[in-house]
């Protein structure tokens, strides 16, 4: 008998370590692909098949009834219907993290909460005030977001040498700062309110509430829910993709089948035969029973962000950036104010508003700082929250007019790679490591040095 088949595994570190590691795994991956997508839509948009690449994006995609239809552009699909997708999957992360993973400690979680809200306030303060009260002064929230794929392939470049306290803390505060932007997204750049839309969207999201309070576990009712929401607020004025973010907080963190059960279930299993060829129709309802209890022993939010994660990593991000990334490249833009306000937003604003409200925070008690995440490793950190990229670029879209648009994207453009390769080259200085002294690899007489202590050699493997 296996006795490595009847246990729990000894760590109980591994039900939330292993997900997040799974999760940069992942959104390292997909940075390299998102990074090769939008150099493919800059290339195409500067080449000779430009105007219609950039007319594709707009056409029209829709339903027709009669005289009465509801279509919209195939951009608009991809920046409020399948980017949707992406903060749900923002939220779930965001969910597990604060109530299964390592931000269940207040404090630790706040210190992530106030370097996001610094790297939102002080880069905006810093765009109004290039801008002061010009016609763009509207698209300050351009500034506010940070790029989890891309800042998370950038901390890959470096892989083991940074430390896993400032992956943690870089990862929950770019979903922190994506969460305040969506909400300044929805709030800011919408357009006038439909009130009965509005309610029929809060209805919608009761009904959710109470499913999940019935115990409701059929998933294509929830998706139908989703779906009804997502066209309430899409008519009522706010931007649709807060639904997402709704959802995914609104998603249940327990799991419906404790262990005990799933191993009772199981046991039922093992003791009823060969159920693939049995005809006793009690043994196949056991073997159907053992395979919904062995889904429902995960929780919700994990089981989802597993499933969808990939997805939107490798198929939808990459989407968008074709879809967005596309500017025409011209001299004009390049000395445009707008640029000149998101670049300095970005790499001056950013890693100052995180790196300063991160130590408010730490002095005034509000929040602790990891023992091995120094304060210049942080601040090198915070240089990369300056790459925007996919929530500047859905940013700029609502809120610039097509004048300046293209200027906008130039900046985002320039502030994300100025971002990478400066917060890279910092980190990478500050986790060298340092030079051996040659007393350490020999002695005296030239050959290898050997302990006269083996007990403490074999103490420190």
């Amino acid at each position: 008998m296996n006795d490595g088949f009847n246990r729990l595994p000894k760590e109980l570190a591994d039900h939330f370590t292993k997900p997040f590691a799974r999760f940069l795994r992942i959104e390292a991956a997909a940075g390299a692909i998102l990074l090769f997508f939008a150099v493919s839509a800059f290339a195409v948009s500067n080449s000779p098949w430009s105007n219609a690449f950039l007319a594709f994006w707009d056409t029209s995609i829709g339903l027709t009834f009669g005289s009465s239809g509801y279509s919209h552009s195939l951009k608009h699909w991809i920046n409020e219907g399948l980017m949707t997708l992406f903060f749900f999957v923002v939220a779930l992360e965001l969910k597990r993290e604060l109530v299964l993973g390592e931000l269940r400690n207040p404090r630790i979680a706040a210190l992530s909460f106030a370097a996001a809200l610094g790297g939102m306030l002080v880069p905006a303060g810093v765009f109004l005030i290039l801008q002061s009260s010009g016609p763009a002064a509207h698209g300050w929230g351009t500034v506010v977001a940070t790029d989890t794929a891309f800042l998370i392939a950038c901390l890959a470049v470096l892989g083991s040498r940074v430390p896993h306290s400032l992956r943690l803390f870089l990862l929950s505060l770019a979903i922190f700062d994506d969460i305040g932007a969506i909400l300044v997204v929805a709030l800011g750049y919408g357009h006038a309110l439909d009130w009965r839309a509005l309610a029929l969207a809060a209805l919608g999201l009761a009904i959710v509430f109470g499913m999940a309070r019935l115990g409701v576990r059929a998933i294509a009712l929830y998706v139908v829910a989703g779906i009804l929401i997502w066209l309430a607020l899409d008519a009522s004025g706010i931007h649709a993709t807060l639904t997402g973010v709704l959802l995914g907080l609104m998603t249940p963190t327990k799991v419906w089948i404790s262990n005990r059960r799933l191993n009772a279930i199981l046991d039922r299993v093992f003791t009823s035969g060969d159920v693939r060829q049995a005809g006793d129709r009690a043994e196949r309802r056991a073997l159907q029973l053992a395979g919904i209890a062995t889904r429902e022993a995960i929780s919700p939010v994990e089981r989802l962000e597993s499933a969808l994660h990939p997805w939107v990593g490798f198929a939808i991000l990459p989407l968008f950036a074709f879809a967005n990334a596309g500017v025409t490249l011209s001299t004009a833009d390049l000395r445009g104010t707008v640029a000149t306000a998101i670049f300095l937003g970005f790499v001056f604003g950013k890693p100052v508003g995180v790196l300063s409200l991160s130590f408010l925070a730490v002095r005034l008690g509000m929040a602790t700082r990891p023992p091995d995440l120094s304060w210049s490793t942080l601040g090198a950190g915070g240089l990369l929250t300056g790459i925007g990229f996919t929530m500047a670029l859905l940013i700029a879209e609502a809120a610039f007019s097509q004048d300046v648009l293209s200027g906008a994207k130039i900046g985002i453009l320039s502030a994300s790679i100025v971002s990478a390769v400066v917060g890279i080259l910092a980190l990478a200085w500050l986790t060298r490591k340092p030079p051996q002294a040659s007393g350490d690899m020999i002695n005296s007489g030239g050959s290898p040095h050997v302990s006269r202590h083996p007990q403490n050699s074999h103490s420190d493997r």
